[in-house]
Formats: C-alpha cells, sequence, structure tokens
C-alpha cells in the first residue's frame, strides 16, 4: 500500500536551450535536486515526461496531474507545457503547488507575482553538487511547509497558492478528492468499449466475478489503463460484493490511482466488509488526518463503529456495543457537520440517536432531524438518484410520518440500480423498527415499509 502522497513534477525534460546562454541539463536538476527534495519531504515523485510519447501528452498524463496530492513547476525556460499543465492544477487544486525557478533566467511577467522558489545554476548552467543540495534543502522546507498549509486550508479554507482563487471571489474548485463513488462512472469519461463490456460483466447472471476479471485481464497493464476504467473496474467488484477482488486489484493498481482520496475510500468499505475493520479504520483515519474531516470519510469511518456495535450487540457485549456506537454517532455527526449539503452522515446519525433511544439522544435528534431532512430535500433540485429517495424514505420513518414515507417507498422502489441497495436500506429501517420496538412502540405501517424493501432486493 502506498503510504507517501504523491507529487507530481511539472518540468521540460532532457537538455534544452536556454535564452542568451548555455544549454540546462534538465534531468540532472530533477535527478539531483528536485526528487531528493520530495522524497525528504515525504512524498513520492512522479514526473510529467514519464507520461509524454512522440510529443504528444496521454490523457493519463493530465489524471494524474489531477489526482497527484501535490505538484511541482519547474518554470525555468518559460516552457510551454508546463505552463499550460500549471494552468490546469492551478483551476483545480488551490494549496498544493510550488513553482520554482533558475535565476539565471527572467521570470515571465504573467507568474512573476507567485511565490516561487529561486535555485541557482552554475557555471555555463551546469548544476554542480553544492547547488543541487542547496536546492534541495530550500525545496524540502518549502514542500513541509506546504503539507502543513494544505492540512490548514482543509480545516480554514485560507490558503491558497493559485492566482485563479486569489483573484476570483467566490470561484469554487471541483470536489475532485471526494468524487462521490456512486457517480464516478457518469463523472468520467474514458474507453465506450471498456464501460460497456464492464456493465455487462456487473449485470452477467453467469459468474459476475468471473467476467469482471475476464475484462480485467483483457485491459493489458493496469499502468496503461485510463484512471476512469481502472476506477469502474474496482467499483464493479464492489456492485457485485466481491470485496476480494476489490482488496486485490487494488496492489495491483498504479500509485497514483492507489492514492487518490476516492480509492482508499472504497479499499477501507471492502476491507471492512471483508471483517478487517481494523486496517480499514486505520486507512480512514490517515485520511481524514491529511484532508481534514469530510462527510465521505466520516461515513465510512461511521460504518466500521456501526458494524462493530452491531456485532458485539449479536454476542452480548453489550458495554463495548454501546462504546462503538457513541463513536460511530459522533463520527457521523463530525461527518455531517463537515459540509451540510451532504446528507449521508446526518442520516445514519439521527438513525443512530433513534436507536440508542434515551431521552437525551432523542433530544439530539430531534434537533439534527429537520437540518438533515432540509439537506436531502435539496438533492431533489438536482438529478436525484436511489441513496436521495432512500434517505428521504428513512427520515419519514424518522419522524413517525407514515404518508411521506409511503410516497418516498414508491420513488425509492423505482430508482434501484443494485440489489445491495434496498437490502441495505431494509436493513437501516429495521433497525429502527427493532429498537422502538423493545421500547414498546409497534408501527405496523414500518414493518410493510421494510418487507416491500427487502422484496426489492431479492
Amino acid at each position: 500500500m502506498a503510504k507517501r502522497p504523491l507529487c507530481f513534477v511539472l518540468m521540460p525534460f532532457g537538455t534544452k536551450d536556454s535564452p542568451g546562454g548555455s544549454s540546462i541539463d534538465f534531468d540532472t536538476v530533477y535527478s539531483k535536486g528536485i526528487a531528493p527534495a520530495i522524497k525528504a519531504a515525504g512524498l513520492e515523485a512522479i514526473r510529467a515526461d514519464a507520461e509524454v510519447s512522440g510529443g504528444i501528452i496521454h490523457k493519463a498524463m493530465y489524471e494524474r496531474l489531477l489526482l497527484c496530492d501535490y505538484a511541482v513547476a519547474d518554470l525555468t525556460t518559460a516552457n510551454a507545457s508546463v505552463f499550460y499543465e500549471l494552468g490546469i492544477r492551478h483551476a483545480v487544486r488551490p494549496h498544493t503547488t510550488v513553482t520554482i525557478f533558475a535565476t539565471s533566467l527572467k521570470m515571465p511577467f504573467d507568474v512573476n507575482h507567485l511565490r516561487s522558489l529561486s535555485y541557482k545554476l552554475g557555471k555555463g548552467n551546469r548544476f554542480p553538487r553544492s547547488r543541487a543540495k542547496k536546492l534541495k534543502e530550500s525545496l524540502t522546507q518549502k514542500l513541509v511547509k506546504l503539507k502543513k498549509l494544505k492540512k490548514e486550508a482543509a480545516d480554514e479554507g485560507a490558503f491558497t497558492d493559485s492566482p485563479l482563487f486569489q483573484l476570483l471571489q467566490g470561484y469554487q474548485a471541483p470536489d475532485i478528492a471526494h468524487i462521490k463513488a456512486d457517480v464516478f462512472r457518469q463523472r468520467v469519461r474514458y474507453s465506450q468499449k471498456a464501460q460497456e463490456l464492464l456493465e455487462k460483466a456487473r449485470k452477467s447472471k453467469k459468474d459476475p466475478s468471473r467476467q469482471l476479471a475476464r475484462v480485467q485481464k483483457d485491459l493489458g497493464e493496469l499502468a496503461d489503463a485510463e484512471a476512469g476504467t481502472l476506477v469502474d473496474l474496482f467499483l464493479s467488484y464492489r456492485a457485485i460484493k466481491d470485496y476480494q477482488a476489490m482488496i486485490d486489484l487494488y496492489e495491483k493498481l498504479p500509485v497514483e490511482v492507489r492514492r487518490s482520496v476516492l480509492v482508499r475510500e472504497q479499499l477501507a468499505f471492502a476491507l471492512n466488509r471483508a471483517g478487517e475493520d481494523n486496517r480499514a479504520l486505520k486507512i480512514l483515519q490517515e485520511v481524514e488526518m491529511e484532508q481534514g474531516p469530510n462527510p465521505e470519510t466520516c461515513g465510512l469511518m461511521g460504518r466500521v463503529y456501526k458494524d462493530r456495535w452491531q456485532a458485539a450487540n449479536e454476542k452480548g457485549k453489550k458495554r463495548y456495543a454501546s462504546g462503538n456506537l457513541k463513536k460511530a454517532i459522533a463520527t457521523y455527526v463530525r461527518g455531517f457537520e463537515a459540509d451540510w449539503r451532504d446528507h449521508y452522515p446526518g442520516v445514519n446519525a439521527v438513525t443512530l440517536l433513534d436507536i440508542q433511544g434515551t431521552e437525551e439522544d432523542l433530544r439530539k435528534k430531534d434537533e439534527l432531524l429537520p437540518v438533515v431532512l432540509y439537506s436531502a430535500r435539496q438533492r431533489l433540485r438536482g438529478r436525484p438518484d436511489y441513496w436521495d429517495y432512500a434517505t428521504l424514505l428513512e427520515l419519514a420513518v424518522l419522524d413517525n410520518n407514515e404518508d411521506e414515507a409511503f410516497e418516498r417507498l414508491s420513488d425509492t422502489l423505482a430508482a434501484v440500480r443494485e440489489t445491495w441497495e434496498p437490502e441495505t436500506t431494509a436493513n437501516n429501517i429495521g433497525m429502527i423498527y427493532e429498537a422502538r420496538l423493545d421500547r414498546g412502540q409497534k408501527q405496523p405501517w414500518v414493518e410493510e415499509v421494510i418487507e416491500e424493501l427487502s422484496a426489492a432486493s431479492m
């Protein structure tokens, strides 16, 4: 498993002419100064030119440019490709890029305002050991500081190294790090043929795991496949509940895909379902430490604690169960408070508060439920999917609104895509029903909702 965040290096490669001076060996600048600095800062370097063949910049390079956690851009010689790539990076990653340049050349006016790190070349534009050492030391310090600022920015939204974000008030970056797994296939363009083969394999009635494995084999060297195709394959195994295949595939993915937040989160999901909850929790805690709390990570972490609570309950370990239930609620609440627009951790929090069922818990549930309900209803203004309707159904049950529940049940059943979706909703509402039954509150209409959801999961 890749532990080091990835740092994408944008720079000229090979030997390039220098205006008004001797040529510069950028491969030496990279190998003696930049790459060692990246390693010393606790990062792993990926160089852009590794993705260039015959002068053509492949789509895979752009995927790595956007997916990598950090970037270093060497602006020396004002290379057009480097500037173009830097512009893309600044448009979507507001606090993750360090720009550097050699002092022997004048910086272009358009980037003169950037807080760039300068380095010196030797006589004849050579790059002797002494110059390399100074660049390594100063760039290492810059990257270490950037890692700290990035974490602070995730918490407070204060720091940005992108002029686009500095100058355009209200400009929002696309949520690249946390693109939701359920809509990833719809938001990334990749090989139409691969998409069709994966969809066919997922829906196969005859051993879909084997069909997906065949598609995976036909992809050949995974390092050469598009990131979108690889993630679709990864999520296709999830759709058919082949969690071990997800875990096995993860180890074969290119490092920049493995390092992406989406893939690490879904690996944790698979590990938890495969019974490796400790490993799953460690991965999610690492992601939260790097990125700050967010609904997806906290939602998956809350699920680990929720599963532990259920397993402990079944074994009669009441105190251990109670502790994990409290952790699950706190984690779900933390995720919802990180972004009120994402109702997923919110609905889980109010569900577990209802299940825990003390007077204080029910009071907290009543406070939180209207906020979650408002957030969930806003999703209907866009392109709602199964989980949007299922959430409103669950909230109607939590609010004891029978008429609303049956109206939302119809919407939910009509939106089913995978059989595990209504099964999950039936389990959630089933826990609410059983907890209320234990408190002497019998609700036959809730039982009817559960039965119809269960029928849809077969």
